[in-house]
């Protein structure tokens, strides 16, 4: 039996540190700490529920972080 792959380590950074960042700002700052995917949504929008390590969320409302979360 194969091993169970372990996923690589998410950037120890906090989301809340986004929350009021212009949009373009917070995902260069992302990429430059290591996040792999940024994610920029609308609020409401509808999206997938899986976790993926690695990936950042934004909700943006006038061009600005108003949440954001881990997977």
């Amino acid at each position: 039996m194969a091993p169970i792959p372990t996923p690589p380590a998410e950037p120890q950074d906090s989301p809340q540190a986004y929350v009021g960042l212009e949009v373009r700002n917070a995902e260069h700052r992302a990429r430059e700490h290591g996040w792999s995917t940024v994610r920029s949504l609308p609020p409401g929008a509808i999206i997938t529920m899986e976790y993926r390590t690695g990936r950042l969320n934004f909700e943006v409302t006038d061009g600005r972080v108003t949440r954001c979360w881990k997977g």
